[in-house]
C-alpha cells in the first residue's frame, strides 16, 4: 500500500429514523420483521444470544451504530462507544473472525453505562460473569477470552456485512432469542406499515390454532387441481 489509511475514520452524522420510528418496531418478533422483508433480513444463525440467552434476556431493539474493526481488533468499536446515543446498538463487524474477543464486560459496562440498548458482534466475546453482572442483552458468535487489539484500520458510523448480512449506521436492529433482523434506514416507513398486515395475520392465525386448527388448505388446493398426487 503507497499511503497508509488513517487509523480511525469516524463518520458522526449519519441519517438517523426518528424517535417514532424506533419505536414502532419494539417488542416486535424477529420472525415478523424477516416476513415484512420478504424472508430475508436477518443475520445468518453463527450469532446468537449470548450464553443461549439462559442469563440475560436477550431483546433490543435500537438503531445501528457500525463498527467496521478488522479481524482481532477493537478500535472502531471504541470510536462507536465515542459517538452513539442512547438507546442505540453497536455492531461490531471483525470479518467473522474468532479466536479472539471482540468485547468484554468492561466494554459492556461502558455501553450500559452510556445508555445503548444492546451489542451485536460476527466475532467472540469474553468475561461472562462480568456481562451477566452487566445485563447488557448482547449477540455473538460465541465466546473466547483471547485478547484484542486496538491498531486500526477501523470505520465508524458507516456499514459493514456482518454474519452475511449488510448493516448501514441508522438501520434499526430489532434482536431477540431467534436472532438480529436488521431494518434498512430507507425502507423503515415501508416496513412498519407492512407490519400491521403481518401482525393482524399472525395473530390470527395464532388464535385459530389455538382453537385446534390443523388443517392445510393450500395443499387440498394443489390436490383439487392436479398440481399434488395422492399416490398411495
Amino acid at each position: 500500500m503507497i499511503k497508509e489509511p488513517p487509523l480511525l475514520t469516524i463518520r458522526k452524522n449519519f441519517p438517523r429514523p426518528t424517535a417514532e420510528q424506533v419505536a414502532a418496531f419494539k417488542d416486535i418478533p424477529t420472525g415478523f420483521i424477516c416476513d415484512a422483508l420478504d424472508g430475508q433480513a436477518a443475520m445468518n444463525s453463527s450469532v446468537k444470544p449470548i450464553g443461549s440467552g439462559r442469563d440475560i434476556k436477550c431483546v433490543a431493539t435500537g438503531v445501528a451504530v457500525v463498527a467496521e474493526n478488522g479481524p482481532a481488533e477493537i478500535l472502531a468499536t471504541m470510536g462507536a462507544i465515542h459517538i452513539m446515543q442512547p438507546g442505540d446498538i453497536i455492531v461490531s463487524s471483525v470479518h467473522g473472525h474468532t479466536n479472539c474477543s471482540a468485547a468484554g464486560d468492561r466494554f459492556c459496562g461502558m455501553l450500559k453505562n452510556k445508555g445503548a440498548a444492546g451489542f451485536v458482534t460476527d466475532g467472540e466475546m469474553r468475561d461472562y460473569v462480568g456481562i451477566v453482572e452487566v445485563g447488557l442483552p448482547a449477540w455473538c458468535a460465541g465466546l473466547n477470552p483471547n485478547s484484542p487489539y486496538s491498531k486500526g484500520p477501523g470505520r465508524v458510523g458507516f456499514g459493514a456485512v456482518v454474519a452475511g448480512r449488510y448493516v448501514e449506521s441508522g438501520d434499526i436492529i430489532v434482536a431477540d432469542g431467534d436472532g438480529v433482523a436488521v431494518v434498512p434506514f430507507a425502507r423503515i416507513d415501508e416496513i412498519i406499515a407492512k407490519l400491521e398486515d403481518i401482525k393482524a395475520l399472525e395473530y390470527e392465525l395464532d388464535a385459530k390454532v389455538q382453537s385446534g386448527f390443523c388443517e392445510m388448505p393450500a395443499i387440498e388446493e394443489m390436490i383439487a387441481d392436479g398440481r399434488a398426487v395422492v399416490v398411495d
